[in-house]
């Protein structure tokens, strides 16, 4: 009897200690703060916020490092954060967290440099994020009492980079990294450009405070202040002021100083391939976990190629890919059970964290348990369901084109005359929206929208296949193949693929009962490429008027199944505003265009059997 009391008393106490809150009363109650100016190798101080557990009884911990631009706030011993690692659980597993400003922000020391490039043979840098990463992990190792000696990293975003850039040249400590929704190139596909075209609306917004200069260490209190517009219509906004130049001149010079890199460096030449951290990604000794959601509107580009250049450059890797139908940081900061309209049947996030991230680092800090997933672990949207995959993309999926026809029919066969084509005007000054209604804001929900409020517009033109038979799974990275011809000499190419539902569904938006979802459009993959880019986005080159040109443009990674009797569609536009800058259609620096020179376009795409458009997919069996 006595026996069975403390097994219940037991059961209780661990009830209750996993069901208490985590808030910054509980991680004052079990955790020591301390805050420390670590020396880098070239003097520079880097200020780090370190919680230790109180629970002295576990003879050691392994240490979690974030490595961030975006403040280890709060500051002082006083204060503490709300929780401590990538979410609640987290906190209460037994880790030393260490958050660390890089160089150049907040409370650190030194020059910030956006993307640090990293060192190479080349431009003989002597330190960097990496350096910076080994130096931080050796002071704590020989410094913080009561660690293990076994370092992981981790980081969303911005942090995610910072996380990959600690396995090149990586200290024997580091043994566990999981780089989330990292930045991998800010030119290709990341954040401020994809396809070579300028992310208009958060490049403008999110440099606006973020790249304010700092003449000393500041905290979180006395930081810049962030855009704030009157009339909170965006479109409008960016339509009034038109130029790249007059937005710099009239908004960001008081601030920016990566504005003016941009301009200075609208090609992919060595300011950004330095800056392509994954092009150094070599030797790579510790385990990997790259996460990546689906539908993030800012890095899907990152999680994927980050996770493809470790496997191309290390025969010998341990690394392994989890992606989800998540927004930016979305299996941390949701539940994953929907987004926007879109159901999901079950919460992806819990999952993700129970099956993924937290016996991840308990398996490699601390020798706890087993740790043994598949290489890929993808979340089918459409079919909702995990899947396991050998490879991604899987190799058992197989090639299929799909072929654009005159007649707005998306089909297996290609066409065979010789003549077909269609007509149709693009006005920069009359661009596409890129979401519905009065813009007030980039919504992270934009990337699966119900595109049906631009579906009639004479300048985006539709394709879609007949009611599918049976389901359609799409896995991997998408290929528009075009053929155009132009009266410019450029132009941008947006090339949407859409999950269209039958009028007879029974699906219901989690958000609004009253959204229609019979018919809906739902955005699966959208994607960019500025036209002058089409061969090369280190030497732009124009097009000739009025001449057939082959233009082929590249798709982030999807895993969605189309389900029977849904239609795949694909939309093709060349405005998307003002999320991406206006093309002037003309071969030009657009950082030096006036508003002049912004013009019609005339455009023709190609549907013959010698210049076949058609869009390339890959499908499971």
């Amino acid at each position: 009897m006595k026996n069975l009391w403390l097994t219940a008393l037991l059961c209780l106490m661990v009830t209750f200690l996993s069901a208490q809150e985590v808030d910054e009363a509980y991680v004052k109650a079990h955790y020591q703060k301390i805050e420390q100016y670590i020396p880098m190798r070239d003097g520079t101080r880097l200020f780090t916020a370190i919680y230790i557990p109180k629970d002295t009884q576990q003879q050691s911990y392994p240490m979690l490092l974030c490595r961030t631009p975006y403040t280890v706030a709060p500051y002082g011993l006083d204060r503490s954060r709300p929780s401590l690692g990538s979410f609640p659980e987290m906190t209460k597993a037994g880790y030393i967290f260490v958050y660390q400003d890089v160089r150049g922000r907040w409370m650190s020391e030194g020059v910030y440099e956006n993307v640090r490039p990293t060192r190479n043979k080349t431009n003989k840098l002597k330190i960097d994020e990496s350096t910076d990463t080994y130096d931080t992990i050796d002071w704590l190792v020989k410094n913080v009492k009561n660690n293990n000696g076994k370092v992981g990293m981790y980081g969303t975003s911005y942090p995610g980079f910072y996380a990959t850039a600690g396995l090149i040249g990586s200290h024997p400590a580091l043994k566990a990294v999981a780089p989330q929704a990292p930045i991998a190139d800010w030119f290709i596909g990341d954040d401020f450009h994809h396809g070579g075209a300028l992310f208009l609306m958060d490049a403008f917004r999110f440099m606006y405070s973020f790249d304010a200069p700092r003449p000393q260490p500041i905290t979180n209190a006395d930081g810049p202040k962030s855009f704030q517009l009157a009339s909170k219509d965006y479109y409008k906004f960016f339509l009034d002021h038109p130029t790249l130049s007059e937005l710099k001149s009239k908004y960001l010079n008081h601030t920016v100083k990566f504005w003016s890199d941009l301009a200075k460096h609208s090609t992919r030449d060595s300011f950004w391939i330095d800056r392509s951290i994954t092009e150094q990604l070599n030797a790579v000794k510790p385990a990997v976990m790259v996460v990546g959601g689906l539908f993030d509107a800012e890095d899907a580009y990152g999680a994927f190629e980050t996770y493809k250049q470790i496997e191309k450059r290390n025969i010998k890797n341990n690394s392994i890919l989890v992606a989800g139908p998540w927004f930016h940081g979305g299996w941390s900061r949701s539940k994953g059970d929907s987004f926007g309209d879109i159901r999901f049947g079950t919460n992806t996030s819990l999952h993700y964290q129970e099956q993924f991230e937290l016996p991840f680092f308990e398996y490699y800090l601390k020798g706890k348990e087993t740790f043994n997933p598949a290489e890929a672990n993808v979340f089918l949207s459409g079919s909702n369901a995990w899947h396991q995959f050998k490879q991604w993309p899987p190799q058992e999926a197989s090639p299929r084109s799909l072929f654009l026809a005159a007649d707005g029919k998306l089909t297996t066969t290609a066409g065979q005359s010789k003549d077909a084509s269609i007509r149709y005007s693009s006005d920069p000054n009359k661009p596409v929206p890129f979401q519905e209604g009065v813009i007030t804001d980039r919504t992270r929900e934009y990337m699966v929208a119900d595109q049906r409020f631009v579906s009639n517009r004479p300048d985006v033109i539709s394709f879609q296949t007949a009611p599918l038979e049976q389901d359609l799974t799409v896995v991997g990275p998408i290929l528009a193949d075009l053929y155009v011809a132009m009266t410019g000499t450029d132009a941008d190419f947006i090339v949407k693929v859409i999950d269209v539902y039958p009028d007879t569904t029974t699906a219901s938006s989690p958000r609004d009962e009253k959204t229609v979802m019979a018919g809906y459009q739902m955005m699966v993959r959208g994607e960019v490429l500025r036209g002058k880019f089409r061969n090369s986005f280190e030497h732009p080159e124009p097009f000739t008027p009025n001449t057939t040109t082959n233009v082929k443009v590249k798709l982030p990674d999807v895993a969605h199944t189309f389900k029977k009797g849904h239609r795949l569609m694909v939309q093709i536009q060349h405005t998307w505003f003002p999320l991406v800058d206006r093309n002037p259609n003309q071969f030009m620096d657009i950082y030096q265009a006036k508003a002049e020179d912004y013009i019609k376009n005339e455009h023709q795409l190609f549907f013959s059997k010698e210049s076949p458009s058609r869009i390339e997919i890959n499908v499971l069996p």
